[in-house]
Order: structure tokens, then C-alpha cells, then sequence
């Protein structure tokens, strides 16, 4: 969109000669403009319109930080040129998930002789080459790299080992049983490991969680400030992360303010872990704490650890009840302004005195959540979802109400049931429609349901007696909303089989519909939204309500709405995919879905789509429609549809889509396969990390980690 002074202004007439030139602008406001632009178009593109932006485009505020991690159009010759007229000026190179590019590519890093920080997660990095570059950057101190199988650590050269040894902050992700290059780095003050390690080898045999010959070194914590590790699931990946923590046990870092563990499942309490706990009770006081559930549940460390001014807190799937978590966590509201995140997600007592005698679905205390809400009043991301929150008829004390007071949320992630008018539950019964259970077999018609006629009855609809339209209109500033039933979970596990049937909605979800939804378009600033297992969705108007006024949404996740039989709000759907410019990833996770010729014409108007996944037990798709919506979405980098078509079709229209697009879209990257196939997982094991953690597999994502844990 760039022009030369003669383009932009032409023509004769004075309203022409008055119009505004872009060269006009001062330095300061070009320079903002330019920040938009992605690196390799600004210096290998832009900077060769005008003599003016040649120097702007090489001004230090836009060549310190380089940022490559999702430019899906940068290829090696790219990259090779970029290194070549700036390499000089780089001080920061973020290429995380660049996974299309040749392990060749990282040689070109080696001109950025001032590297201060570089992320090269998910890019294929050998030791040899890791170590002839790590040679040259003697500056480095933010390293972020991946830990394949075949990584050999005596292949380091001393120069290199000299650079590591100086790094300050080191993320690794494990792939192979490893300490990686730890030992090497004997100045860590941050260290974040994720163990992606697979329980079984491709052709069968199961790993051992030992380390290779030649690693028994150790690594160095002693400066150490921030320990996180995220696990996948897998016995593996649990013994790898006990030799890192075996250390820790031993002495505990003095200046320790960071400890987190994000661990699936079940995940033992051992005699070492205990010391370290024991130990960091007795010498730390920390400021964001994230621990297995096994390690909190039914011990009393919570009321030994000591904290400083707490950012963040994760609880998740833990049986810790609302009377533990404001006497021990909360500390009857003392020194709590300074938490700004908070996942409670799966903490099905969290909102109750004992957990003791109380059932899951028992209604919640609604003094719990306001000491929370009044302790916590500064909380930007909160998680909810994962447990039946169910408020009682107490007047103003219902949930939406009470978190309508956090003005400063920017994400939120709630089960379907703690949005329903419990007012109006009462009165009104479910009706027939909904007593029918959801199940897959022959549809049973019980009389006539009653959708709204058009868009303003349905935006017009309880909207003074519903306290989730009063909560949405005030969290006006909210990016991220998350509204998922409280057992749902997604037909694609991780290392699993997908799963066949899925568990009904809780009773109090039932009345939750497009009215709700509708509630969602006064959100002007949203940009990632979730909805999955809406029970009363009859028609989707409400989603043409968000796609018109949730201008800036970019991501948007849709899982099993309405009735399990049938996809209801197809039509509503295509409305709302019209208006949706901005759209960048979109995930759909329905059985029955039909892929067809309406829906891709409907889609191709996100002209900026760049992901797409769908998900549907029994799901159709139309292999033409396919390839037209492919070829008229020029951005569309990754298409992943997992549904019931037979595997010959599905292979033949993934393999089409590579021979028609790969050459032109370097970063393409598609899976086609049945969802109920039992191969599935060794599909899933070859799709890029990037993918399958943002958008193919379905999560809550809200407070799942620390705010700007990782640059």
C-alpha cells in the first residue's frame, strides 16, 4: 500500500491537490505505520519504494527486534537476504514454529553478531549446527531452542558451551529423554521446559524416561528465579521432569520467586519433591506457584509457603475448597492487589466452605467469590471453566453479577452453567425439547420449538433480567472469552483414540442459548472466543450478532452446539463467517457437520484465514469445495479436517491440496484424515507444534500460563 510522492497525490482538481500525502507525516507516525509491516516485506520490499522509507525501514526501533514466528510467507532465500542487509542490527530474532523452513536456514543466524535474544522453537536445529552458531553469538543471554531425538551434547564445541554459559534465560522443549544444554548454562536465572516426550517409539517399543550415556551432568539452579515445566501426557515425560527436579531437592535457589509445574493427570508426590516443597516453605517467598494436583490435594503446604506479591496462581483440576483458598491462598484479602492472573480451572470446590460432603453440582457461596472478587480486584485473566459454579437464588449474589465488578479482565473462561438466570430456571422448567437426551441415533420431534423471528427480537430478549448480558456489556474491554460445559470434553485427545461418545450437558445448561450468545456482540474488542457444548443453540442467530459487531475477532472455536444430531446453526454460521475479515483461525468441532459448497463459499469472505480444523464424528466433506475455498484464501496456510470420510478420500484431497499449493505457500501444512481411524495418533505425533497446541487440539487456554512468561 505504499506509494511514491508522485502516486499519491494526482489529478487536477483541487479536492485531489488537498488530499493527504503519505510522505507528509512526521518520522514518529511513519515509523508506528511501518511496525505493522513483517520484517522481510519492510526491508526486502518497502524499503526500495522511496528514498525516504529506505532509511525508515532501517531505523533501530524496527531492525532490533526481528519477528519471523508466524510471517508463514518467509522462505530461505528470505531469510538469507534479511540476515544479509540487517543481520548487524538484529539484537532479538523470534523464529518460534517456523518448522517449514530447512535446518540450512539457521546457518544465515550466524551474521547477527549482536544477538541479545533468539527463539528457535520449532525450527530444525542439529547439535552441529546449534553449536557452530552459538560460537558466534557471544552476546546471547535468551535462548529458546527444541531437544530432538539424536541430540548429542558432547558434539558442543567449548566455543560454543562459552556462549551458553552466559545465557540468563533457556527454554527447552524435549522431545527425547535429554538435559538438553542446561548443564551448560551456568548462569541460568529462567528456565522453561516442555516435555513433549512420546511413552512409545513409531515402530512400537516403549522409552525409558533415562537419560543418554554422557548426560550425567547436572544441571546449575543456584541463580536461578523462575522454574516452569509443562508436561504432555505420558509416564516418560513424568520421569525426565523428577531428574531435572532431583536437583532442585537437593538445594533450593535463595532468590526462587517463580515454581511452576503443569502436569496432566495424575502425577505422584515422591520423597524428593517433598523436600524441595518442604524446602521452599522454609527459604523462598514466591510470587507465582503452579503445582501438580496431587501435590496440593490433602496436604497443608499451601499454609507454609510464603509469598512475596503474587501475579499468578494455578490451581487447576485440585480439590481445594473455597475455605482453603481464602484462609490459606488469599490470606483473608491481605497483599493480594498485585495478582493479576488466576486459573481455577477444574477446581470443582473452589466456590464452597468444605469439600468434604458437598456434590459437584451443589450451588456455590456466593461470599467466597466476592472475598475473591474485592481481594482480587486488579485480576486481568480468570479461570472458571471445568466445574458446575451454579449460583443460588440469593438476589445479587450470582456469579456474573459478582464478577462484573473486575474491570480490568481481559480474559475470561466460564462453564455454561454459571451463566444461566437462575431466576428464571425457577420458573420456567425445561421444556420438552430439552428433557430429550442428546444422543446419536433417530431424532424424537416433541412439539414445536419456538426460535426468535429476526436478529433485534433476539438482541432485544431479557436484557434487563439477564445477568450475563449485564456481565458482557460490563467487561467491555474483554479480548478473550471462553464459555465451555462443564463435561465436555473434545473428540481429539492427545495420545489417545478419539473418544466416541461424549458426556450430556449439566441440567442447569439446558436453557442456555442464543439469547446468551447474543450477549456476546457487546464485547467490541474480543479477539479469541469459545463456545462448546451450548445445548440450546436452536437457530445461531446470535453468532451473525458477533461476526457484526466483534469486529477484531481473530480466533473463534465452536464445539458441539445444539442438538448432537443435527447442525442447527449452519445457516446462522455462514451469516456470521460474511463479516468476519479478521478472522485467522477458526476451529468447528461438530458431529454431522457437512462441509460443502455453501459453507466454503461462506468462508472464503475471512479473506485473512489462515488456520482451519474441523471435527466431526460422521462428518461429510466436498472435495471440490475443498479445493476452490483453497485456492480463493490465499493466507490459508494450515487445513486440518478430521471426519468420517473413508481414508482413500481423504488421502487423495490432501494430497491434491499439497500439489496444488505447497510451491506457493512454503509453510503449508495439511492433515485429512477419519476421526474414528486408529491411526490417528501417529498422525496427530507428525503435525507441527504450533498447530496442535493453538487450535487442532481443543483446551481451555485462559491463565493457562504466567502473562509474558516467554518474549
Amino acid at each position: 500500500f505504499f506509494y511514491s510522492p508522485q502516486e499519491v497525490v494526482s489529478g487536477d482538481s483541487e479536492e485531489e491537490n488537498n488530499s493527504v500525502n503519505l510522505m507528509d507525516f512526521s518520522d514518529e507516525i511513519l515509523l508506528h505505520i511501518l511496525s505493522y509491516i513483517p520484517s522481510t516485506d519492510l526491508v526486502l520490499n518497502v524499503r526500495r519504494t522511496c528514498r525516504k522509507l529506505a532509511t525508515l525501514c532501517l531505523d533501530k526501533s524496527l531492525t532490533h527486534t526481528v519477528l519471523l514466528q508466524k510471517d508463514y510467507k518467509v522462505n530461505k532465500d528470505k531469510v538469507k537476504q534479511l540476515m544479509r542487509d540487517i543481520g548487524k542490527e538484529i539484537y532479538q530474532l523470534n523464529m518460534a514454529g517456523c518448522y517449514w523452513l530447512p535446518s540450512s536456514t539457521i546457518d544465515h543466524v550466524t551474521r547477527c553478531k549482536n544477538l541479545v535474544k533468539l527463539n528457535l522453537s520449532g525450527c530444525h536445529v542439529t547439535s552441529l549446527r546449534l553449536s557452530k552458531m552459538l560460537s558466534t553469538l557471544q552476546h546471547l543471554r535468551s535462548l529458546a531452542i527444541d531437544v530432538n531425538p539424536g541430540f548429542d551434547a558432547s558434539q558442543l564445541s567449548s566455543e560454543c558451551k562459552a556462549t551458553l554459559s552466559r545465557v540468563s534465560e533457556l527454554k527447552q522443549t524435549l522431545f527425547t529423554p535429554s538435559y538438553g544444554v542446561v548443564p551448560c548454562c551456568t548462569s541460568l536465572e529462567k528456565l522453561l521446559l516442555y516435555f513433549e516426550i512420546l511413552d512409545r517409539s513409531r515402530e512400537g517399543f516403549m522409552l525409558s524416561g533415562q537419560l543418554m550415556v554422557g548426560e550425567s551432568n547436572v544441571p546449575h539452579y543456584q541463580n536461578l528465579r523462575v522454574f516452569y515445566a509443562r508436561l504432555a501426557p505420558g509416564y516418560v515425560n513424568q520421569e525426565v521432569v523428577r531428574l531435572y527436579l532431583a536437583v532442585l531437592s537437593d538445594r533450593t535457589p535463595e532468590n526462587l520467586h517463580a515454581f511452576l509445574i503443569s502436569a496432566p493427570g495424575s502425577f505422584a508426590e515422591t520423597g524428593a519433591t517433598k523436600n524441595l516443597l518442604d524446602s521452599m516453605a522454609r527459604n523462598v517467598r514466591l510470587d507465582a506457584l503452579q503445582l501438580p494436583k496431587a501435590w496440593i490435594n490433602g496436604s497443608g503446604l499451601l499454609q507454609h509457603l510464603k509469598f512475596n506479591n503474587p501475579f499468578y496462581f494455578s490451581f487447576s483440576r485440585c480439590t481445594l475448597s473455597g475455605g482453603h483458598l481464602i484462609q490459606r491462598v488469599i490470606n483473608g484479602g491481605k497483599d493480594l492487589k498485585s495478582l493479576t492472573s488466576l486459573n481455577l480451572s477444574g477446581c470443582v470446590h473452589c466456590l464452597a466452605p468444605e469439600s468434604l460432603f458437598r456434590k459437584a453440582e451443589d450451588d456455590i457461596d456466593s461470599s467466597i467469590l466476592e472475598s475473591l472478587v474485592v481481594s482480587c480486584c486488579n485480576l486481568r485473566h480468570l479461570n472458571l471453566s471445568a466445574a458446575h459454579h451454579h449460583s443460588s437464588e440469593s438476589i445479587g449474589n450470582h456469579l456474573c453479577q459478582l464478577l462484573s465488578r473486575l474491570k480490568h479482565l481481559l480474559s475470561l473462561a466460564l462453564p455454561v452453567c454459571s451463566i444461566t438466570n437462575v431466576a428464571v430456571n425457577v420458573e420456567k422448567p425445561p421444556t420438552a425439547s430439552n428433557l430429550v437426551p442428546q444422543t446419536f441415533g433417530r431424532k424424537v420431534r416433541i412439539g414445536i420449538q419456538t426460535c426468535p423471528r429476526n436478529l433485534a427480537d433476539q438482541a432485544n430478549q431479557k436484557i434487563e433480567s439477564s445477568v450475563f448480558w449485564a456481565l458482557m456489556g460490563s467487561l467491555r474491554f474483554l479480548e478473550t472469552l471462553e464459555i465451555i460445559g462443564s463435561s465436555f470434553s473434545s473428540a481429539m485427545p492427545r495420545n489417545e483414540p478419539a473418544i466416541r461418545n461424549s458426556l450430556p450437558p449439566c441440567v442447569r445448561a439446558q436453557s442456555v442459548g442464543d439469547s446468551e450468545v447474543a450477549a456476546i456482540s457487546q464485547l467490541t474488542y474480543l479477539q479469541s472466543l469459545t463456545l462448546a457444548q451450548l445445548p440450546n443453540i436452536l437457530t445461531g442467530s446470535g453468532l451473525v450478532s458477533i461476526g457484526l459487531q466483534c469486529q477484531q475477532l481473530r480466533t473463534l472455536s465452536l464445539a458441539n452446539l445444539g442438538m448432537m444430531g443435527k447442525v442447527g446453526y449452519m445457516s446462522a454460521l455462514m451469516d456470521m463467517l460474511k463479516h468476519c475479515k479478521c478472522l485467522r483461525d477458526l476451529r468447528l468441532e461438530q458431529p454431522y457437520f457437512c462441509a460443502g459448497a455453501q459453507f466454503f463459499q461462506a468462508l472464503s469472505h475471512c479473506s485473512s484465514l489462515q488456520r482451519l480444523c474441523i471435527v466431526s464424528r460422521s462428518g461429510t466433506l466436498q472435495s471440490d469445495a475443498v479445493m476452490s475455498f483453497m485456492a480463493n484464501c490465499l493466507e490459508v496456510i494450515m487445513c486440518h479436517m478430521f471426519m468420517g470420510e473413508s481414508l482413500t478420500a481423504c488421502r487423495n484431497l490432501q494430497q491434491s491440496i499439497v500439489r496444488s499449493f505447497q510451491a506457493d505457500r512454503p509453510a503449508l501444512n495439511v492433515v485429512i484424515f477419519p476421526l474414528l481411524h486408529e491411526d490417528l495418533t501417529e498422525v496427530i505425533r507428525d503435525v507441527p507444534m504450533r498447530h496442535l497446541d493453538e487450535i487442532t487440539l481443543f483446551k481451555s487456554r485462559v491463565a493457562e500460563e504466567p502473562p509474558n512468561l516467554w518474549w
